[in-house]
C-alpha cells in the first residue's frame, strides 16, 4: 500500500508535468493536503494511547481486560493501565444506593471526627497559653473556688438574719393559740419561710457548683500534666474538658 506521504514526497505533481502554466497553484494544494495527513498520522497513536486498558480478577477468579470498564467487575476495584502496562489508577467499584449511603455516611464521620481533632488541638494549645505551669492553674482554681465560696458566706448570712428576723413573728404568735393568726402577721411569717428556702437552694446550688468546678479544674490540670510532659496538642486521649474558668 502507498503511504499517505509518498504523493507528497514527489517533486513534481504527475498529473501537472505537462501544464507548467498550474504547477505553482498546484504545488501549494497539495502541500496543504499533505500537511493534513501528516497531522493525521500523528495524533493516531496518541488517541489510541489515551484510552486505556481495563484489567480486574472477577469473583470466579477468571482475569478480564478491556477498554472500558468491565461488567463481570463493577462490584470490585479494576485497574487502569497504560499501553505499556504501567498502572495508571485503580477504578473503585460502583455502589448500590444502600452501600452508597454508607459511605456518605463513613465520610460524614470522618469529618466530623477530623472537626473535632482540629477543635482538641485548638483547646489544648489555648490551655497550654493560659496555664504554662501548675501554679497558674492552682491561682485560677482558686480564684474561681473563692467566689463561690464568698456567695455561700453571703446566703449563710443572710439566712441567719432571716432566722432572727423569725423569733420575734414566733413569739407573737403565742399570743394566738388556739386561734387564726391575723393576715398581717401571718404573710409575714410566710415571707420568712419564702425567704429562707431561697438562701437553702441557693446555698445548695452554690455547694454543687463548688463540687463541678472543682472536678473540672482537677480533669483539666490532669491533661495539662500530659501536656507539660511532652504531649502533642489533641493527643491527649478523651475529651477535652470544658474550661473551668471564666
Amino acid at each position: 500500500m502507498t503511504p499517505p506521504d509518498a504523493f507528497c514526497r514527489s517533486t513534481t505533481p504527475p498529473l501537472l508535468v505537462h501544464r507548467p502554466v498550474h504547477q505553482a497553484l498546484a504545488r501549494v494544494v497539495i502541500a496543504g493536503v499533505c500537511g493534513l495527513a501528516v497531522w493525521a498520522g500523528a495524533i493516531g497513536p496518541v488517541q489510541a494511547q489515551s484510552g486505556g486498558i481495563y484489567s480486574c480478577v472477577d469473583a470466579q477468579g477468571k482475569r478480564h481486560t478491556a477498554d472500558r470498564p468491565i461488567p463481570e467487575c463493577l462490584d470490585r476495584e479494576q485497574r487502569l493501565l497504560n499501553r505499556d502496562g504501567s498502572e495508571r489508577r485503580t477504578v473503585p467499584p460502583r455502589m448500590n444506593a444502600e452501600e452508597r449511603a454508607l459511605a456518605e455516611e463513613r465520610k460524614r464521620l470522618q469529618d466530623q471526627a477530623a472537626v473535632a481533632q482540629k477543635d482538641a488541638v485548638r483547646r489544648d494549645r489555648n490551655l497550654m497559653m493560659r496555664f504554662p505551669d501548675e501554679v497558674a492553674h492552682t491561682k485560677a482554681r482558686e480564684a474561681a473556688l473563692d467566689d463561690l465560696r464568698r456567695g455561700i458566706v453571703g446566703s449563710e448570712r443572710r439566712l441567719k438574719e432571716l432566722e432572727d428576723e423569725r423569733k420575734p413573728l414566733m413569739a407573737e404568735t403565742e399570743f394566738y393559740k388556739q386561734r387564726k393568726l391575723p393576715f398581717k402577721l401571718k404573710s409575714k411569717l410566710e415571707a420568712n419561710d419564702a425567704q429562707q428556702q431561697a438562701q437553702r437552694d441557693i446555698i445548695q446550688n452554690q455547694q454543687t457548683e463548688l463540687v463541678r468546678v472543682n472536678a473540672l479544674y482537677d480533669a483539666e490540670l490532669a491533661r495539662l500534666k500530659r501536656l507539660w510532659a511532652g504531649a502533642a496538642p489533641g493527643s491527649v486521649p478523651g475529651e477535652p474538658p470544658a474550661p473551668a474558668h471564666r
